[in-house]
């Protein structure tokens, strides 16, 4: 039988962050308070000072989780400050990250938490095409320096955007993604950007909104879907294969808890804990109506053994991965989402870049950067002919002439896809749509990392490519890179 401890124990995420290894997760505010109505404000005021005096003191909340924000700044007016440590994220959509649009954004985040300064402000971006993501974080980061936000994170970003984050300069403690015994994504390519960068993950979906719980053990599957939460997560459960490898998996995992005289919530926590780049979980929490801290502190009272692991294992061994990186399923289909499909979502998303008419040749379209370059040298970023898109050599010029990772070749190129995806995107093309690329790299040590990415981006595609080294590429840059699209549409 677990002994379970008095208290959770508690990790430093960055200086003088330090917070319990389970979170208290409040997306349910929004799911409860659906209806219209908010969530008694004393009962759930009440439900938070009992999680964290029993050392669940981290909340962990966003400016879409209903008033989960306004709730915790009334337990914090009554209990103190420094009683609780305030998580909250910022999801604005794309578009301009001027530096107002910005501050407006953290001020509304402080003035719904009665903060002078928020511990960790994650921050959510919806398409990496769009570059305002790197002018957001630098804002953000000079926020930080000013005293208004402690630490920043990000939520749901890719290992290469979260590599550049890094790269570029930005102190990026946290990224927050999804991670259970059903989406193993972060295991792979994410651990290892983690152990490079020192960022550690802050992982939800880790009871699959319920699902990985006792209560579904030899259960048939549901007709209906009670809630937003077990919505989302019982579309990752038809992903992998379906409620029978939904129900191997929790087979595995009762026989483990039974061993150990735990559930099987906590067994699919501690699954998790014991990932290498894993800092916390996030357990949800729904104020007022259901309390699990005393089951969330035996997650520390035992460890998974190898025989439990090759369980585990074995239970996994039928599954489908989940496809992509970490924060794909809000990207590009299929949309794992409580929303299901956000085609229409995407399609109503500012463009990075507009197309106009050539003055000398009115049957192409052109793309213009506004790179004081190009009427200086008379070239367009981008031009379509016909059915031809041709994309001139791009480097990881962010603005009129910041470089995006200085001397780093594989964050750069990052930076060069996304932007030649834009500029295909305005000309009514696509990145499946290229036929051929060309790459440019100065020191041809990085031609790995660089080809590793090209890898990742156009892996299903398969274009024609050449890679060469270059002795000295204009203005400094590890790699440039030029794309030709062919659009039969």
């Amino acid at each position: 039988m677990a002994d379970r401890p008095l208290r959770p124990p508690r990790i430093e995420l960055g200086p003088g962050l330090e917070v319990p290894r389970v979170l208290t997760g409040l997306w349910q505010v929004a799911d409860m308070e659906r209806d219209g109505k908010p969530l008694d404000p004393d009962h759930a005021t009440l439900a938070l000072g009992e999680y964290a005096d029993a050392g669940f003191d981290a909340f962990d909340m966003a400016d879409h989780y209903g008033s989960a924000e306004i709730l915790v700044a009334r337990y914090l007016a009554h209990a103190g400050r420094g009683r609780a440590t305030a998580f909250t994220k910022w999801c604005p959509l794309p578009g301009p990250m001027t530096p107002e649009v910005v501050r407006e954004g953290v001020k509304e985040r402080l003035e719904r938490l009665g903060l002078p300064r928020i511990d960790l402000l994650q921050f959510h971006w919806w398409q990496y095409r769009h570059p305002g993501y790197l002018d957001a974080m630098l804002e953000l980061g000079r926020l930080r320096r000013d005293g208004r936000i402690g630490h920043l994170g990000v939520t749901n970003f890719d290992a290469d955007h979260l590599r550049l984050l890094v790269r570029h300069g930005i102190p990026v403690v946290s990224n927050q993604v999804s991670f259970s015994l059903l989406d193993r994504r972060p295991a792979g390519r994410m651990t290892e950007v983690c152990r490079e960068t020192g960022v550690k993950l802050l992982a939800y979906g880790v009871l699959a909104g319920g699902f990985l719980s006792d209560r579904w053990v030899d259960r048939p599957e549901p007709a209906e879907i009670p809630d937003w939460s077990k919505s989302k997560y019982k579309r990752f459960i038809d992903t992998v294969g379906g409620w029978g490898v939904l129900q191997r998996v929790l087979g595995a995992a009762k026989t483990i808890a039974v061993k150990h005289g735990v559930s099987v919530a906590n067994v699919a926590a501690r699954w998790v804990l014991e990932q290498e780049a894993v800092g916390a979980v996030i357990i949800g929490a729904r104020l007022g109506e259901r309390e699990h801290r005393g089951d969330n502190l035996a997650v520390f009272g035992f460890a998974l053994d190898d025989e439990d692991k090759a369980r585990l294992v074995e239970a996994q061994s039928r599954m489908r991965e989940i496809p992509g990186d970490c924060g794909d399923e809000y990207r590009k289909p299929p949309f794992l989402t409580a929303s299901g499909d956000l085609s229409h979502h995407f399609a109503g998303l500012p463009r990075v870049f507009e197309a106009r008419a050539s003055t000398a040749h009115p049957e192409r379209r052109i793309v213009e950067s506004g790179s004081r370059w190009e009427p200086i040298a008379g070239y367009a970023r981008a031009v379509r002919a016909g059915t031809r898109i041709l994309v001139s050599g791009t480097t990881a010029t962010h603005g009129e002439s910041t470089v995006v990772c200085p001397g780093d070749a594989e964050g750069q190129t990052v930076y060069i896809l996304d932007k030649i995806g834009a500029a295909i995107e305005a000309l009514g093309g696509e990145l499946g749509d290229v036929a051929r690329t060309r790459i440019y790299v100065r020191d041809a040590a990085c031609a790995e990392r660089v080809a590793r990415v090209h890898g990742r981006y156009f892996g299903a595609i398969r274009p024609a490519n050449t890679l060469v080294e270059i002795a000295g590429l204009v203005g400094g840059y590890e790699v440039e890179i030029e794309a030709e699209a062919e659009v039969s549409r």
